[in-house]
């Protein structure tokens, strides 16, 4: 076996294991993967990331659905509408440039890092609770059309949108997010075989690698805090997000970009982690010790 099959398939191992754990994030990981590791190009590398992650989300929905991790109803109604969403944007996605789609991925791959890390605002879970069903059908053709066009099964978008619109907890947006991204992949990839070829003996091996991750991870899902799963996942996103811009865009952009962001996440751990240096920190809010005391 060649050396870089062999990396090709350890890192799909930490793919799945992601996807098993925060039930999304197997595309940002996957997409990267197999364009600059495994050398495909943009379009090749899409449409084989959302069979390896449709099959991997099936294969760790089974031990979440065992735990009582999924809600089925919301679950369904969402994939519903999000597969529609998700056969049109693979069927479009022939017509747009491959680095385009990559960048588009990242844009959205930030945007959501942002509402994972800022977490839920304080009451939204039972204001969740009271809203239609209906509501998830716009969510989903939107989400759904990102899913086709740019190769991610959603995960980065669904989970977000589980905890942050329907109050769900964590785990239970995991596992319901794993039911929605197989059907979301299955119908995107759909849509891109129209107009793209997939080497199938190496996007199964890819699979296999990434199911033995993924039902790993599953198992992990419930030994892990609420609040630190959904902020690691956030960073994590962030930080795949970042290095995907960096790799796209034109140069000199990516390399300024790439080293802004090393330098401010290098900022905020200092910030953060030694507190003599909260005074000077740009986003902390030092309190005035010649203001009146609050009643």
């Amino acid at each position: 076996m060649e050396p870089l099959l062999i990396l090709v398939l350890a890192l799909s191992v930490v793919v799945g294991l992601t996807l098993g754990l925060l039930g999304g994030g197997g595309s940002i990981l996957m997409v990267p993967l197999l364009t600059y590791v495994a050398g495909m190009d943009a379009k090749e590398a899409i449409t084989t990331s959302l069979f390896v992650v449709g099959v991997t989300s099936l294969a760790s929905l089974l031990p979440h659905a065992r735990a009582r991790n999924v809600r089925w109803v919301p679950g369904l109604v969402f994939a519903a509408a999000s597969m529609s969403g998700a056969f049109l944007g693979g069927l479009a996605s022939a017509a747009i440039p491959g680095a385009v789609l990559m960048v588009a991925f990242a844009v959205i791959m930030l945007a959501s890092a942002r509402n994972m890390i800022r977490g839920r605002k304080k009451g939204s879970e039972s204001a969740a609770k009271g809203r239609s069903l209906l509501m998830y059908i716009p969510v989903g053709l939107v989400v759904g059309l990102v899913t086709g066009l740019v190769g991610a099964g959603g995960g980065f978008l669904i989970v977000p949108a589980l905890v942050l619109l329907a109050g769900l907890q964590m785990k239970l947006a995991v596992g319901t997010s794993l039911l929605v991204i197989s059907l979301n992949s299955a119908s995107g990839m759909l849509g891109h075989l129209n107009s793209t070829a997939v080497n199938w003996p190496l996007t199964l091996l890819i699979t296999a690698a990434a199911i033995i991750g993924s039902l790993i991870g599953a198992r992990l899902t419930s030994k892990v805090p609420e609040k630190k799963l959904r902020r690691g996942f956030g960073f994590f996103v962030l930080a795949m997000g970042v290095f995907v811009l960096a790799q796209e865009l034109p140069h000199p952009a990516g390399l300024i970009l790439a080293v802004a962001a090393v330098a401010a996440a290098l900022v905020w751990v200092l910030c953060t982690k030694i507190p003599a240096l909260a005074a000077v920190c740009p986003w902390r809010k030092v309190p005035d010790p010649l203001a009146p005391a609050a009643d």
